[in-house]
């Protein structure tokens, strides 16, 4: 299956890295490669680090970005390593980074990977293929209250003890090993006035893809890293598309940008907390109607960006 993506916010998080052509960046999320195309044809002595854990679309960006191999490096990894990663190739401070945190329409798209419930596959939601943890796994192993919190924490399912409750109930009679198999077990928790609806395993599903792939954990550990990795006047661009992501990341935001963090009813600041970065976007960017209409898929974003100081 070819790796069709449409890059989200495209333009406008080009415009937020504030290019220049020797500096050194780094897409956290190659995906498609959309955004690693628009960012290289900016470069001239510069570089262009391209991260992803997925292999298949590590391998299509290569082809997609093949007038450019002198300026890139094709990385496989997670961005929360991304001290590793730019010690790997001996690079201190980075000009720009850009993560898009969405999962790729080929993803979704492709049945054998077993995000979507709207094709049957195997249970899967591997972002990285050769990781072992898998939907499967934590569908048939992690008790009734591990998986009652993850649709609810990472879902925000209000039916999360009921879709888990009966998970647990369906297993032991035997194994739950396909996305069609827990598309009708969600649906069958609710009630028969709402199981027509066709939205109502979205939320289930992404509660299990955030757990399989660590997705809100990594996000809070990998902004404290990308932030110290960036040169002065570096800008960081972070497109989100869960209301959770985006409060990690406005909060992370915040932190970083205010001098002093101390209670309010301390008379004079103790914390010697010092900004490090101002804010680009005092609000998050969202997509414009004309975006919203060419891919439906944007809806949810939102793009926030900083610059170091």
């Amino acid at each position: 299956m070819e790796f069709k993506h449409i890059s989200v916010l495209k333009q406008e998080s080009i415009q937020g890295l504030n290019i220049k052509p020797d500096g050194v960046y780094i897409d956290c999320t190659t995906g498609g490669g959309g955004h690693s195309l628009e960012i290289v044809k900016r470069l001239t002595l510069g570089k262009l680090i391209c991260i992803d854990r997925d292999d298949d679309a590590l391998n299509y960006a290569r082809i997609k970005l093949t007038d450019y191999l002198d300026k890139i490096v094709f990385i496989k990894g997670n961005f929360v390593d991304i001290d590793e990663i730019l010690d790997s190739v001996n690079i201190e401070k980075v000009d720009g980074i850009l993560a898009d945190l969405g999962v790729s329409s080929y993803q979704l798209d492709t049945a054998v990977r077993g995000f979507s419930f709207k094709q049957d596959a195997r249970l899967d939601m591997r972002m990285d293929k050769s990781q072992s943890l898998d939907a499967e796994y934590v569908i048939n192993n992690y008790s009734e209250s591990e998986l009652s919190k993850i649709l609810y924490t990472y879902g925000e399912e209000k039916n999360a003890r009921q879709i888990a409750r009966k998970i647990v109930k369906i297993r032991e009679k035997q194994p739950i090993e396909t996305t069609f198999q827990l598309r009708d077990i969600i649906i069958s928790s609710y009630p028969p006035k709402f199981q027509n609806k066709a939205s109502l395993c979205n939320k289930a599903f992404q509660a299990i893809r955030i757990e399989v792939n660590n997705e809100l954990k990594d996000l809070e550990i990998a902004i404290e890293k990308m932030l110290s990795r960036l040169k002065k006047c570096g800008r960081i661009c972070i497109i989100t598309f869960h209301p959770l992501e985006d409060r990690i990341v406005k909060q992370a935001f915040k932190l970083h940008s205010t001098n002093c963090i101390c209670p309010p009813r301390l008379p004079k600041c103790v914390c010697n907390h010092k900004a490090d970065i101002k804010l680009i976007t005092k609000h998050p960017i969202v997509p414009t109607e004309t975006e919203l209409i060419t891919n439906s898929r944007s809806a949810s974003a939102k793009l926030r960006i900083a610059e170091k100081l």
